[in-house]
């Protein structure tokens, strides 16, 4: 048996905000970062996994993985994979450490961190990615993997492995699909708010010319800029093409409804979190009311587990559900939200960007279009051209599909030079902007 040896985690950031990248109604200057967790075993092989975080606080989290890797070194790796819905539950219902929680806020990215580094693992020692991993399990040992602990009222492990057997059919064709061609998505990347006209036009044009047809943009500071803004882009992609808007969060109920129905004239398939990430009736209340304007609610990167995933989709809060591969407790309970929105008819369509969630999450969308919805008709992956360039095997989008990850893992290894440089506070590039007093060193603060 394969022992885990060590715990290792890194506080990683990038400088984002110096370039409005990632800007939005909510999150005006982020500089996009990770805990960056490593587990070793005796034999020398490391899984890598992490949990994205916008800067500041970062170094909570970190601390927070530190403090639950005591419940990981000395386990088995053999008896987790075996057995790994209740390894999940000792992580997650730790008797004392879950007062934090329970499963929501920093000690449960915390725990996603960990959790997708293990799955890394799996995935290197089967020589597999992780998407196919999880397509290759089968339904007796896909359902193992999962808590289901409060979510019998919604499905049961009896409906899931019956849902996971219906998806046998026509899964070795869909795998092959993938391999062909990829899966189809959408990009955010030439509508951070705080980009100008002239490079929200320029990005646009550049991902149309890249074949996009479905594009987001972020709303909800001013009503007349959302508009301008909205009429810029509709010029460069014109009506045949898809359009989102995302608020990030920022207004009250009634608020949203009122704004959306002055971009309604835009077509805008969908208002991505309108309102708090945690008011199941609010979304509930703003998707009854803008579905005679043929806008739908989207909503879940912030969702904080699979109970409130649970009350957002018995409710019809939301037409698109938007898993995180971070957000939640990694791969494990985002397997739940994905059965729970099969058995109830609502498409998942991820959330990405930010660091590494593009490499995550296209492993999950592929697994579920595999082994589970048999279907990516109606479904895009979000993708944000940021901060590939860090990873060891980066996502590839080609034509606008992201191509099937080939190489062992969850394509989520760093490259040792991104380590270097960017660690925080005394990575080369940070002492770097320090130094040039660009940014103020933490550790002079007085």
């Amino acid at each position: 048996m394969s022992k885990i040896v060590s715990v290792d985690v890194k506080d990683i950031r990038f400088p984002t905000s110096l370039q409005s990248d990632g800007s939005d109604a909510m999150h005006t200057d982020p500089d996009y970062s990770c805990a960056y967790v490593s587990v070793k075993i005796a034999s020398g092989l490391e899984g890598y996994g992490l949990t994205f975080t916008n800067g500041r606080g970062t170094e909570v989290v970190v601390q927070a993985a530190k403090s639950l890797s005591a419940l990981v070194v000395g386990k088995s790796v053999d008896d987790i994979y075996k057995d790994f819905g209740n390894f999940w539950r000792s992580l997650t219902s730790e008797s004392q450490m879950r007062w934090i929680g329970p499963e929501k806020g920093v000690i449960h990215l915390a725990t996603a961190a960990i959790i997708n580094a293990l799955w890394d693992l799996w995935g290197k020692i089967e020589k597999k990615p992780v998407w196919r991993l999880l397509a290759d399990l089968s339904p007796e040992a896909l359902v193992s993997c999962i808590d289901f602990r409060y979510l019998s009222n919604v499905i049961t492990k009896e409906e899931a492995l019956q849902l996971l057997k219906q998806g046998e059919a026509g899964k070795q064709d869909r795998i092959k699909v993938l391999l062909d061609k990829g899966y189809p998505c959408y990009t955010t990347q030439a509508g951070w708010l705080g980009y100008s006209d002239a490079k929200i036009k320029k990005l646009a044009n550049k991902y149309m010319d890249l074949g996009y047809t479905a594009f987001k943009v972020k709303v909800g500071k001013n009503l007349q800029d959302d508009i301008k803004r909205l009429e810029l882009i509709r010029s460069v992609i014109g009506w045949d093409k898809i359009l989102m808007v995302d608020a990030n969060q920022v207004w009250e109920v009634q608020e949203a409804i009122d704004w959306m129905k002055q971009l309604a004239k835009f077509k805008p398939l969908w208002i991505e979190e309108p309102t708090s990430p945690d008011d199941v009736l609010g979304h509930a209340q703003i998707a009854k009311a803008l579905k005679p304007l043929g806008i739908a609610v989207a909503t879940g990167e912030m969702c904080c587990n699979r109970v409130l995933f649970k009350q957002f989709l018995q409710a019809e809060a939301l037409e698109y559900c938007q898993i995180d591969s971070a957000r939640i407790g990694g791969v494990n309970e985002i397997l739940s939200v994905y059965l729970m929105a099969k058995k109830l008819g609502v498409k998942v369509c991820p959330h990405a960007g930010g660091v590494g969630l593009c490499e995550m999450v296209q492993h999950l969308q592929m697994w579920d279009f595999a082994s589970l919805s048999a279907t990516s008709e109606g479904k895009v992956i979000e993708f944000v051209d940021q901060q590939h360039e860090h990873f060891v095997d980066p996502c590839i989008i080609k034509n606008a599909h992201y191509l099937a990850p080939r190489a062992p893992g969850y394509s989520t290894t760093m490259k040792t030079e991104a380590i270097e440089n960017y660690e925080y506070p005394n990575g080369k590039e940070w002492q770097l902007m320090f130094s040039k007093g660009i940014f103020q060193d933490p550790t002079k603060v007085q």
